[in-house]
């Protein structure tokens, strides 16, 4: 009998609740621990469906310790869990193998919360991170350490690392829209000049990129980080301009022709330009758009919302910087925005001469 869906995120809250705790309560005698279900997977940013159980689902979660108590109870943790969890949960089979072909084991990990996310972002997010981490850190990464959910935090320290991760602060902020905005206002005109040299394929390549820029855009003038590819549309979904802005994107990406396609773009870009002013970290910036040039193609000129924008960065490290943002703005392969390879982003940015620090 096929056993009925339920979201990962409720899984893991009774699993934890009716299996783990009991556990832990006994096990750890009052040292203090946390216990949540972040990281990857679908079911931490509540996307998940019934297609997620088909691999690397099931009731997990992660217990966090400090550091000291890591140290003295970690191991024996292990040991206990592996001995006491259940073959099974709500139907569900506790111990599974990921990935494919490694040995089935239970995935209740018992993890130091400080290394942890010092692994994770490259550095301790006492109070946030420095402005090299920020920086560093990709969106999905900082989605993976603060969505799912605390089920318990006996200490309070996971909690207040995720609520310092939640958001840019004000200055890293101002400086990462200012370069979405960059990143627009540079490839503005091509889908037109693609399609009036003939290039149709190009002209489209041109206006999906686009799409996907104002997307995260949006979703970065909401203070929300956005996710990797698969779940973008999702995500942007949720942003109360979707409903208008949906349309329009969804026509541009259909167009059979540049033309079409600016029709289509037009009104998006004006709509960002509206809800930007809307946020009042500038001054209103003319929303419509205009011409290219004396070229009969109409862009916004988003580099006057980039420029706007980075008047108003005033830390220092900030404003020595050019408009290229964070690793996401100018990095797209996800062999180095994935969790847990921060120290891979670190060398790699090394090599290239750059300073995350």
């Amino acid at each position: 009998m096929s056993t009925a869906f339920r979201p990962g995120l409720a899984l893991a809250r009774d699993f934890h609740a009716e299996v783990v705790a009991p556990l832990l309560d006994t096990a750890l005698a009052g040292t203090p621990y946390a216990a949540a279900l972040l990281g990857w997977g679908s079911e931490v940013q509540g996307f998940d469906t019934p297609r997620s159980t088909d691999h690397a689902w099931g009731p997990r979660l992660q217990v966090f310790l400090a550091p000291d108590g890591h140290r003295e109870h970690a191991a024996g943790l292990a040991e206990l869990l592996g001995r006491e969890l259940p073959e099974r949960f709500c139907g569900y089979p506790v111990r599974f193998a990921f990935p494919g072909g490694t040995p089935p084991r239970h995935w209740v990990d018992v993890l130091d919360v400080t290394a942890h996310f010092a692994d994770q972002l490259g550095e301790v997010p006492d109070g946030g991170l420095s402005v090299g981490g920020w920086l560093a850190a990709p969106w999905q990464v900082l989605r993976e350490l603060t969505g799912g959910a605390v089920f318990h935090d006996g200490a309070g320290l996971l909690t207040s690392y995720r609520e310092g991760l939640g958001r840019y602060p004000d200055q890293v902020w101002r400086y990462v829209l200012a370069c979405q905005w960059q990143r627009l206002h540079q490839e503005e005109p091509f889908v037109g000049r693609c399609g009036e040299a003939g290039d149709d394929l190009g002209s489209a390549v041109t206006a999906a990129r686009q799409v996907r820029e104002l997307m995260r855009l949006c979703l970065l003038m909401h203070r929300v980080h956005p996710p990797y590819g698969k779940w973008l549309g999702t995500a942007f979904a949720a942003l109360p301009e979707a409903a208008e802005l949906g349309p329009l994107l969804s026509g541009a990406l259909a167009a059979r022709g540049w033309r079409e396609r600016e029709r289509r773009l037009s009104p998006a870009y004006e709509l960002a330009a509206r809800m930007h002013n809307g946020l009042g970290l500038t001054e209103p910036l003319a929303p419509e758009v205009r011409p290219f040039f004396e070229r009969p193609f109409l862009v916004l000129g988003a580099d006057r919302f980039c420029a706007a924008l980075l008047a108003t960065v005033e830390e220092p490290e900030l404003a020595a910087l050019p408009p290229v943002g964070s690793v996401d703005q100018y990095v797209d392969s996800t062999d180095l925005t994935a969790h847990g390879f921060a120290d891979r982003r670190r060398r790699y940015l090394a090599r290239l001469g750059g300073s995350v620090t």
